[in-house]
């Protein structure tokens, strides 16, 4: 066969580097969105931002009182703040296309920018006085040592008491043996085994009750007996009962600690109520890990005439391009790789513009469709799919995923991701539809009001929604139920 050349047209879809960018700030959270804007805004230089976070900083002086004379940083060639308010609202999707709109036929105004326009620079009046600066957590081991010192021990007990402090773990319990400990330390110390049997019984009797425990029934026999006002006969039930039928009371065998202990009702319920008073994990309350607050990307309060939603103004950053280098630039005066830089100053304005546009979008369509979750709760859901709302706004399916992956609503239920309000569906008698949402709000009421002594099984939940409409099979009702950690009718049951 003869090799030839041969020249013909085609079309192909391209992705350009804007387009990049806007799927890849579609796609962030809310923190990855600031952490790429300060990453930007470092490699950038015609682009600044007008709400720093250090603007509201607080400036102390030399001897630590509050500088009131410390202002926010304001450019000296910002445009003026009646400029700025009509340029940078945020919140009306009309008035940012006009906005677009105008950027792109002015050629790249200087004074572009975009985000939140009614924030005030500074914080108010500031309350002159050396602030309150928080301090440092205290670890479980610096809190034990602290109990050693205040102890009339040798240097050598005290040494050994440290050896077992280092063992613990996070929740308080002894990590190693001690016949461990007592084999790694140098035989040339002479440590008898007792030594280090002392050290560990010193530091059981220390704060927080059951730390240096072996076992979480060591942990809360220690707890059990330092427990105040707690009858002789009611805490020696509960010590036998953690110290040698712990399995059984956690699988709520009550018949056979009946039987075991030679006791009643009412015996088991006192020693039952001692045992839920100890804490398993004594050493948790020291532990410093700091919680993750989520902050909402969208807002949804009750309106008049329904429900209105509205953008977080505290998540949308406001930017600009810098008057300095764009007067350089008309007056060209710059270099080449100026112009590059503007182009993408341009483009991430436009993008993080057409993020916060897209996101609203969605969020106003969802609430459009679960305006009875909104009224009612989410027994009152609706079953929902990512297509039924990409063909309303004419997007993609994997846009709207990627709008309502790790983004959050505000609702007067509480907060939730927008990926919560769609689910499958499941059929009823009717010939309808529920959601699988709605159906896990009621197994958790089903639960919530069901008899203690007699905790509902899979089955009865699966009849009792089937006298509701809700054709659902009882291996269905056992998935719900795990996903939403709710114990099976065994761990359910009590006195």
């Amino acid at each position: 066969m003869k090799q030839t050349l041969q020249l013909k047209t085609s079309q192909h879809l391209a992705l350009t580097p804007q387009l990049q960018q806007s799927i890849r700030l579609l796609q962030l959270s809310t923190l990855e969105l600031h952490q790429e804007i300060e990453q930007v805004l470092g490699e950038n230089p015609l682009l600044e931002r007008l709400d720093d976070p250090l603007d509201r900083s607080v400036r102390l002086l030399a001897d630590g009182a509050i500088n009131n004379g410390a202002s926010t940083s304001t450019t000296p060639d910002a445009p003026p703040a009646s400029g700025q308010g009509e340029e940078s609202g945020g919140g009306n999707g009309e008035a940012e296309a006009q906005h677009e709109g105008g950027d792109e036929a002015s050629g790249g105004d200087h004074d572009m920018e975009w985000g939140e326009s009614g924030r005030s620079g500074s914080g108010g009046e500031e309350d002159d006085g050396r602030p309150q600066l928080e301090a440092s957590p205290v670890s479980l081991r610096e809190h034990l040592m602290e109990q050693v010192r205040l102890t009339c021990i040798s240097p050598r007990d005290c040494a050994l008491v440290e050896i077992v402090v280092d063992t613990l773990d996070d929740n308080g319990y002894l990590e190693e043996s001690l016949d461990d400990i007592h084999a790694r330390l140098p035989a040339e110390l002479e440590i008898e085994f007792e030594e280090l049997r002392t050290a560990l019984s010193l530091v059981q009797s220390m704060d927080p009750p059951g730390v240096g425990a072996r076992s979480a029934a060591e942990c809360l026999a220690l707890q059990i007996r330092r427990m105040p006002g707690v009858p002789l006969v009611t805490r020696r039930m509960a010590l036998t009962i953690v110290e040698r039928y712990l399995t059984w009371f956690a699988q709520r065998e009550f018949n056979k600690l009946k039987k075991a202990l030679d006791c009643d009702d009412e015996d088991l319920r006192e020693a039952q109520a001692v045992i839920r008073q100890c804490n398993p994990h004594p050493g948790a309350a020291f532990a410093s890990d700091v919680s993750d607050f989520v902050v909402p990307d969208v807002i949804v309060r009750r309106a008049k005439d329904g429900w209105s939603v509205q953008l977080n103004p505290e998540v949308m950053p406001r930017l600009r391009v810098n008057s300095v280098y764009a007067a350089l630039l008309k007056q060209g005066k710059s270099e080449s790789q100026l112009n590059a830089q503007l182009q993408e100053a341009k483009w991430l304005i436009k993008n993080m513009r057409q993020r916060f546009d897209t996101i609203l979008r969605v969020a106003q369509a969802i609430v459009e469709r679960q305006r009875n979750f909104f009224s009612h709760g989410a027994v009152a859901m609706r079953p929902l799919v990512l297509r039924e709302i990409a063909d309303t706004l004419g997007l993609h399916e994997s846009t709207i995923s990627r709008v309502t992956t790790q983004k959050y609503m505000l609702t007067p239920h509480g907060m939730f991701e927008l990926k919560y309000f769609f689910g499958s569906h499941v059929a009823t008698e009717a010939g309808g539809e529920a959601s699988s949402t709605a159906i896990r709000a009621l197994i958790v009421q089903l639960t919530g009001a069901e008899d203690p002594k007699n905790p509902l099984s899979d089955s009865k939940i699966a009849e009792m929604l089937g006298e509701q409409g809700m054709v659902i099979a009882r291996r269905t009702v056992a998935k719900y139920r795990e996903a939403l950690k709710i114990p099976p009718v065994s761990l359910r049951k009590s006195l």
